[in-house]
C-alpha cells in the first residue's frame, strides 16, 4: 500500500527555503501545504505569515528562517507535535540550542547538513580505515566576496549577530569532522572583524578530534577563487575533498580523483527525512544533537 503524503511547511522563503519548497513539491513522498514568510509573496502553493496558521494542517515543518529565529519556530513545531527539518546553524544562542536538542529528543528531527548524504562524505567514511595513522585535518575556505551572489539578498549573512561564512559554511565542514573523528575539542580559535556588526573576514584555529589536530584557515573579500577543501592526512594514504563534492586521494604523489557514482541532494535529504518520519532510522541523515556539537565549536570562532 502507497503511504499517504506528508504533509509539509516551508518556513523562510529564501534561497534556501525556495529551493526546499521546490525540491518538496516534486518529491512524491511529501505535499507541500504552505509557505510561510514575513514578506508575503505569489508562489505556486499558499503563503501565510506565522506558522500557526497552518501547523495544524501538517506532520513536518521545514525551517530555512535566519538562525536567530530557529529556536521559536523549532520549539513551536515540536510543541505541536509535529516532525522538524532545519536548516543549519542550529541557533546562535547556544542556551537556545541546547534547549532544541533536548526537544529532539525522541522526535523526529533533523539538521540539513548538505554534506550529510555526499557521495564523497560515504566514501571517506568507508575509507578512513585504509589510511593509517592519522596525521591530521585541514579544512580550508576562500571568499572573494561575502555573501555570496547567490545570496545577496539575505543581508543578514553580512552581519556579525547570525550571518558570516563561519556559521553558514565552516559549520558543514565542522559537521563532517565531527562525525568523522568524534566530538571535537576547541584548543585555540578566533576571528577578525572589519568593523563592529560586521561578519568576520578571517577565521582560524586549532581543534582536535579523537586525538587529531583539526587545522581551519578561512577568509573573504579576497582577490583569489572561491575555495572549499577539507583533507585528512594519514600515514598511508591522504583524502580530500574539494568544492563539496569532488574526492581525491594520494598515496605520497600526485592527487588523483576517486570517481563516484552520485552525490547527495535537496532530494536525496527530504526522501531520508521521510524515512525518519515513517519509522526507520536513516543512515547520513544529521540530528539535532550532532548540530548542538556543531553550533559549540562555531560560536566559540565568533565570541
Amino acid at each position: 500500500m502507497t503511504a499517504e503524503p506528508i504533509r509539509l511547511a516551508v518556513v523562510g522563503l529564501g534561497a534556501m527555503g525556495t529551493r526546499m519548497l521546490t525540491a518538496a513539491r516534486a518529491h512524491p513522498d511529501y505535499t507541500v501545504v504552505a509557505g510561510v514568510d514575513v514578506a508575503p509573496r505569489a508562489l505556486d502553493v499558499p503563503v501565510v505569515t506565522s506558522l500557526a496558521e497552518v501547523l495544524s494542517e501538517v506532520d513536518a515543518v521545514y525551517v530555512s528562517t535566519p538562525p536567530a529565529t530557529h529556536a521559536g519556530l523549532v520549539l513551536e513545531a515540536f510543541a505541536a507535535g509535529k516532525a522538524v527539518f532545519c536548516e543549519k546553524p542550529l541557533a546562535v544562542d547556544l542556551g537556545e540550542a541546547r534547549a532544541m536538542a533536548e526537544a529532539a529528543e525522541g522526535r523526529t528531527s533533523a539538521v540539513n547538513f548538505a554534506l550529510s548524504d555526499m557521495a564523497g562524505t560515504i566514501e571517506v567514511e568507508r575509507r578512513l580505515p585504509e589510511l593509517g595513522a592519522l596525521r591530521g585535518v585541514e579544512i580550508r575556505l576562500q571568499f572573494p566576496r561575502w555573501p555570496r551572489a547567490f545570496q545577496e539578498g539575505a543581508t543578514w549573512l553580512a552581519r556579525s549577530e547570525q550571518g558570516g561564512f563561519v556559521r553558514e559554511v565552516l559549520s558543514h565542514f565542522v559537521y563532517l569532522t565531527d562525525r568523522l573523528l568524534g566530538p571535537l575539542t576547541v584548543e585555540s580559535v578566533s576571528s577578525d572583524f572589519p568593523e563592529p556588526g560586521a561578519a568576520e573576514v578571517a577565521a582560524r584555529g586549532l581543534l582536535r578530534g579523537g586525538g587529531v589536530p583539526v587545522h581551519v584557515s578561512a577568509f573573504s573579500g579576497l582577490a583569489g577563487p572561491e575555495v572549499y577543501e577539507w583533507t585528512v592526512w594519514g600515514t598511508e594514504r591522504s583524502l580530500r575533498l574539494s568544492q563539496w563534492a569532488a574526492l581525491s586521494t594520494s598515496d605520497g604523489g600526485a592527487w588523483e580523483p576517486v570517481p563516484l557514482e552520485q552525490t547527495g541532494s535537496d532530494h536525496s535529504r527530504l526522501t531520508l527525512f521521510a524515512r525518519a518520519l515513517r519509522g526507520e532510522h536513516p543512515p547520513h541523515l544529521a540530528d539535532f544533537a550532532s548540530g548542538l556539537r556543531v553550533a559549540e565549536v562555531v560560536e566559540a570562532f565568533l565570541r
